[in-house]
């Protein structure tokens, strides 16, 4: 008889310590506050991914990476798909998204550079890059008002890459391309509530500091 794989681990904050730091609620553009606490407190842990997706008393960082392209016309698309049936959190199949990413795990190391080799591991995994590009890390998304978000926190990067050439390497990511950031602001009701939040924030003018 063959032998389950091991659990995976993922990386976790008590939420206390978000909650010392600052809670809010949507989008936060203050990077300082967070990122650098967080990441490098002696209170991030690697905990096991099933027992995390269930208990609000720890929050998973998730790196949330969103790719703009802008047009000679000065007008920006963003890159988006449609979640397939079997790619990443079952509580978001079917919903559209600005986002790639995923989880921290143990084996992407320790500290801030396990982060950035999860968030390269994650990107590597999901899409292909045909283009140079500028990364920035923009802010925070924290979202209380449901199950997914309850056990989340989303760091925020935007990658603005030279051409619109990004694409799809998971099979599960449908229907994927850039768009013009104004359509997708006229369909939000169709995006997962991480993606309508950032949209709002970078898009429409809706990003705050704490």
């Amino acid at each position: 008889m063959s032998l389950a794989p091991p659990e995976e681990h993922v990386l976790v904050v008590p939420t206390s310590l978000f909650h010392e730091l600052g809670c809010f609620q949507g989008f936060c553009a203050d990077v300082d506050r967070y990122v650098g606490p967080l990441l490098q407190s002696p209170r991030a842990d690697y905990r096991p991914r099933s027992q995390m997706e269930i208990d609000p008393n720890f929050k998973q960082l998730i790196p949330y990476v969103l790719f703009e392209y802008r047009d000679k016309e000065g007008q920006r698309h963003v890159f988006q798909y449609l979640r397939g049936g079997g790619q990443g959190e079952a509580r978001l199949h079917a919903k559209r998204s600005v986002g790639v990413g995923g989880h921290i795990a143990s084996h992407d190391g320790g500290g801030k550079a396990a982060y950035v080799e999860g968030m390269r591991r994650e990107l590597e995994e999901e899409i292909v890059i045909d283009t140079p590009y500028e990364e920035q890390c923009v802010g925070l998304i924290n979202d209380d008002a449901n199950d997914v978000g309850r056990v989340h926190l989303g760091v925020v990067h935007l990658c603005r890459v030279d051409r619109p050439a990004v694409r799809p390497r998971e099979s599960e990511l449908l229907d994927a391309g850039f768009r013009p950031a104004e359509d997708l602001l006229a369909q939000l009701d169709t995006f997962e509530t991480w993606s309508q939040i950032c949209l709002r924030a970078l898009y429409a003018g809706e990003a705050r500091r704490t």
